[in-house]
């Protein structure tokens, strides 16, 4: 943790007890989460932070103050949370006193600001994914100075190390090996939310693995937006393959898990370290996305379907027993009605059984971005189909893809959940 963080923790430790001696009861928070396991990596480290500070922890809205970890991959997601909005105003001119924030990856939309802005005034904190360490500091602002505070930023300012974290699981613990992303495909707004790439140094990560394991923790689960591209931007480059090795070394870890893969980075090192690893799980995401090589070189993905289908060969070939998942595009601006229709084109053979797939028709907005040239709607359901005995899951979903000067394309679909056959998770 940075100096004038802990300047800023030691200040907001003050206000509690002050604040606390003037209602005559403890403060309490409540951090709710939408979205991937970053985010309730990210939620861990808010908790530990309002911890550390003198709050008490709740699971209940009716907390002194709750923030909201929101996520903008999910349209069910943005839903919910004005859903709950709409719930905590009427509590909140009941208790003026009640503080309510905001941040995570939603808020790094400048639409989404503004919105907060202008038509949620109840809202008193707001901050984005860059600056989750700057709670203590946006937190006690809002309490002495009781005006709102936004603070978005546009980029990262460095990894700040050492962040106090309350797990929710005593056991288990998730580690971020890395943040950001530059793969840039075509649907995908996290390059924009999340930053580019960046990789946390090996030591320091081993460092948090062996402290977490003095702590009890036997699992650990290492979070990337692309795992397979960690060491990239490291000084002296690390591929991920060495480090998952590193971390199975650490004496008090049993089981070693990750997420998420891109098949185009996954290599023949990486296979080959789970193969002989006992401690590395037997089971890897694979996100395939389309089953069409035309539509996968479309979403920017740099590989094609028989790349993917060897891949998986290789996989299995050295990991019989493992179980394999992955998700699947419901529907593309570009894709034919037969693409779409066609059943299980990624299916072949008898070394593939089905793969539990979730199928996804989900909201990725670039709006307000200055990279991003497309603005997509996606009003649809989520599908999750786990389980060999999972059948065909079907769709019909509208999809509006609009270019900032005109509508590209409106279409309709339906499709398998069932794309790639593999044994169940």
């Amino acid at each position: 943790m940075l100096s004038e963080e802990r300047i800023a923790l030691e200040e907001l430790r003050k206000t509690i007890r002050e604040e606390t001696e003037r209602r005559g009861h403890p403060l309490t928070a409540c951090v709710v989460t939408f979205g991937c396991q970053m985010n309730e990596r990210d939620s861990e480290k808010l908790r530990g932070i309002l911890l550390a500070a003198g709050f008490e922890g709740s699971d209940s809205e009716e907390a002194d103050i709750v923030i909201f970890n929101t996520c903008t991959v999910r349209e069910n997601a943005n839903t919910r949370l004005y859903g709950h909005l709409g719930h905590l105003n009427s509590m909140k001119r009941e208790h003026p006193d009640k503080i309510i924030g905001i941040c995570g990856c939603m808020m790094q939309e400048k639409d989404e600001v503004e919105k907060i802005r202008t038509k949620y005034r109840f809202v008193d904190i707001v901050f984005g994914t860059y600056n989750i360490y700057r709670l203590a500091a946006v937190l006690n602002e809002r309490m002495v100075s009781g005006k709102r505070v936004i603070e978005v930023w546009d980029k990262e300012k460095g990894i700040v190390e050492d962040l106090p974290v309350k797990r929710d699981v005593p056991w288990k613990s998730g580690v971020n090996i890395m943040f950001g992303c530059n793969n840039f495909c075509s649907y995908c707004i996290v390059p924009y939310v999340r930053g580019r790439e960046r990789s946390r140094e090996p030591k320091d990560i081993l460092r948090e693995v062996e402290s977490l394991a003095k702590d009890g923790v036997i699992e650990v689960m290492l979070l990337g937006q692309n795992v397979n591209s960690y060491g990239k931007t490291l000084d002296v480059p690390m591929s991920f393959a060495e480090l998952l090795e590193a971390v199975c070394r650490v004496p008090g870890i049993e089981r070693v898990r990750f997420m998420t893969s891109h098949p185009k980075d996954l290599s023949d090192e990486l296979i080959a370290v789970m193969a002989r690893n006992p401690k590395v799980c037997r089971h890897l995401h694979l996100p395939l996305q389309s089953g069409s090589s035309r539509i996968l070189n479309a979403m920017n993905r740099r590989y094609d379907k028989e790349g993917y289908l060897a891949l998986t060969e290789r996989i299995r070939a050295a990991m019989p027993d493992i179980s394999l998942t992955t998700d699947k595009r419901s529907t593309w601006c570009a894709a034919s009605a037969s693409t779409v229709r066609s059943p299980s084109s990624t299916a072949r053979g008898p070394a593939h059984r089905q793969l539990p797939c979730r199928t996804r028709c989900r909201r990725k907005s670039l709006r307000n971005v200055s990279q991003g040239s497309l603005t997509s709607y996606r009003r649809s359901v989520r599908s999750r189909a786990f389980g060999t005995s999972a059948g065909p899951c079907r769709h019909l979903s509208k999809v509006l893809i609009l270019k900032r000067r005109g509508v590209l394309r409106v279409g309709s679909a339906t499709t398998s959940a069932c794309i790639l056959k593999g044994t169940k998770a």
